[in-house]
């Protein structure tokens, strides 16, 4: 045992630390004098022998590290350099840690020469140091919190033109100062093995300028000492180009979101991946229902189905379209809309789809309007000047027969006729300028007194034939104040008045009357007009609102005093309706909403009760 124990590549050793505070080497191995260069009896007679054969650089190393054994009871590692024979040699020593219950403290341990091993990681070192220097990546190794080595990457983050500069400016100067002491117990957990995760902070250079980094720390032996290798790449360009992101994402969110009209995004395949508002609003659908659906099948009438296939094929083959088409709601209603179909290119492929629809619903309803009014205008001008001339021709015949010599007729006759024939243009040009200014004028909301526009209307009309033979029955009910406009509801019951005259029943012995029944509330003011004249055929009832329509020959009125009427209820936001049987008489049902609460002019629905009819 004794021969095994004296040939071994290493030094077996016991050291003893007494109560006392006496210390000494109580075994060494005779390999000592080998190893070593001293005799195990000499070390085991002066403990001092060990600490003078150490290199002075690592002699404090030494004392720290057992010092630390000692007070923490745990095992002892140390690596150094010691001179053997006047020679320097890389020695590693381990002991483990025993205290007895007298107090006494043994370490058994063994001393090994790793010279040749150290000189093999000296050459890894330098070979790490090579490797690590140029790489885009800064690295810096620390021991004891200084930074003992820094790759060309590290110099380059840090501002420094030599690695002294970094020492020079003092420990952990490259974190902020209100973090410095986190950094500090973060590295010492690192050293006790605990490497730590990456993580985005800032560091400050040498000329105190700020630079983000993603760093991460690792434990690492560098010289045969337990230090630390902090990892860090330069993410300042990285931040700002992400920070530009973010803002250009802000920017194209905020925009794409307010913008009125209703858009779309699309991937390269066509699947829905955003809407805004505005499509929200237009089609009545959420981004739930529509992600990564094709939108073909939710907004496309069944019949435009191919060409909402063809549309999507031509942007898709980077071509902008721009087309007039009809899309459905989602509550299947039909809305006309311009879309605008764009194809977003990524080095000439096709990476998504705006869709843009502008809604001309209104526009298609005001072309078709203006192209009624267009016709009626066209109507208007016609019957207008046949209405004039008609009159005007028969007053200028009589003239020339009155200008006929040794003409028998009495010239009163004449005068009479053209009377007649003046008052009924005058009657004409009044319904002519009344349906200018109902198109024309504003609605004006003021109070409506109803009972007596119905009665000036029977009054101012009293002048026509068989206006005095008409029996009036009126009844206004409900106790509410109405507010209209007074010029259009005054123009409405004047017409409904006239006609009732002029349409009266003439034959037999029946009495021509009239029936108006009014009922106010704060909502509506819901109107009955009745009459028991000559009525209106089926085939007729759905004209007698168009412009110089004249249902019958019994008067030689403007026939425009109905379309006057629909007009003014429509400007009121009203609604009108007729019923009519020929030979016993016809009733109009209207319904003005009441503006009592509010002087705003503004069409709404309006309900009433159909027994009320």
């Amino acid at each position: 045992m004794q021969d095994l124990i004296a040939n071994l590549p290493a030094v077996i050793y016991e050291y003893t630390i007494f109560p006392d505070g006496k210390r000494a080497f109580t075994f060494v191995s005779p390999s000592s004098a080998r190893i070593l260069g001293v005799e195990a009896q000499e070390i085991m007679n002066d403990p001092g022998v060990m600490e003078r054969l150490v290199h002075p650089d690592d002699l404090e190393y030494l004392q720290q590290t057992s010092y630390e054994s000692e007070q923490t009871g745990k095992g002892w590692s140390w690596q150094g350099r010691m001179f053997v024979r006047g020679h320097q040699r890389w020695i590693e020593i381990n002991s483990n840690h025993e205290e007895l219950s007298d107090g006494t403290i043994i370490r058994r341990g063994i001393l090994q020469d790793i010279t040749e091993r150290r000189l093999s990681a000296k050459e890894s070192e330098i070979r790490y140091q090579l490797m690590v220097r140029r790489i885009p990546i800064g690295i810096i190794i620390l021991d004891n919190d200084e930074i003992v080595f820094a790759n060309d990457m590290a110099m380059q983050i840090f501002g420094a033109q030599r690695a002294r500069e970094l020492n020079d400016a003092g420990r952990y100067f490259f974190v902020p100062e209100a973090e410095r002491e986190a950094m500090v117990r973060r590295m010492e957990s690192v050293r006790d093995g605990i490497p730590s995760n990456a993580v985005e902070r800032k560091f400050i250079r040498l000329d105190g300028t700020e630079v983000d980094v993603e760093e991460m720390a690792f434990p690492f032996i560098f010289r045969a000492r337990n230090t630390v290798q902090v990892v860090f790449r330069d993410i300042t360009e990285k931040k700002r180009t992400e920070a530009m992101v973010r803002k250009n994402e802000t920017l194209f969110t905020q925009l794409f979101n307010s913008i009125p009209m209703a858009t779309v995004m699309l991937d390269e395949r066509g699947k829905v991946q955003q809407i805004n508002e505005g499509f929200r609003k237009m089609f009545g659908y959420e981004l739930e229902e529509l992600k990564d659906h094709n939108l073909n099948e939710f907004i496309v009438p069944e019949e435009l189905r191919n060409e909402g296939i063809d549309l999507n094929n031509l942007i898709t083959e980077n071509r902008i379209i721009s087309v007039e088409t009809v899309r459905r709601h989602k509550n299947g209603q039909l809305v006309n809309v311009i879309l605008y179909g764009v194809p977003v290119m990524q080095d000439s492929q096709t990476i998504g789809i705006f869709g843009v629809y502008v809604d001309i619903t209104d526009r298609i309803r005001v072309e078709e309007e203006l192209k009624i009014r267009n016709a009626e205008l066209d109507n208007f001008v016609y019957k207008v000047s046949h209405d004039l001339r008609a009159p005007l021709s028969s007053i200028l015949g009589l003239v020339n027969l009155s200008r006929v010599p040794d003409n028998p007729d009495n010239l009163m006759d004449y005068i009479s006729i053209i009377g007649e024939k003046v008052e009924h243009l005058d009657h004409f040009i009044s319904d002519v300028l009344s349906h200018s200014k109902n198109l024309k004028m504003e609605v004006t909301i003021g109070k409506v007194e109803l009972a007596q526009i119905i009665e000036n209307a029977f009054r101012d009309l009293n002048y026509l034939q068989g206006a005095k033979d008409m029996v009036w029955n009126v009844t206004v009910e409900g106790g509410v104040d109405f507010y209209s406009d007074p010029w259009r509801v005054a123009e409405i019951f004047r017409n409904l008045v006239s006609n009732a005259i002029k349409y009266r029943h003439m034959k037999g012995n029946r009495i021509p009357e009239v029936a108006v029944k009014v009922h106010v509330d704060n909502l509506r003011a819901d109107i009955t007009f009745a009459d028991n004249g000559i009525g209106i055929s089926e085939e007729n009832l759905t004209r007698v609102f168009e412009m110089f329509f004249r249902a019958t020959e019994q008067s030689d009125g403007s026939g425009i005093g109905l379309y006057i009427v629909k007009n003014a209820v429509e400007k009121l936001g009203g609604e009108i309706s007729v019923a009519s049987k020929q030979g016993e008489g016809t009733r109009f049902h209207i319904v003005l909403p009441n503006r009592i609460a509010s002087g705003i002019v503004k069409p709404f629905p309006i309900v009433y009760d159909e027994q009320s009819k």
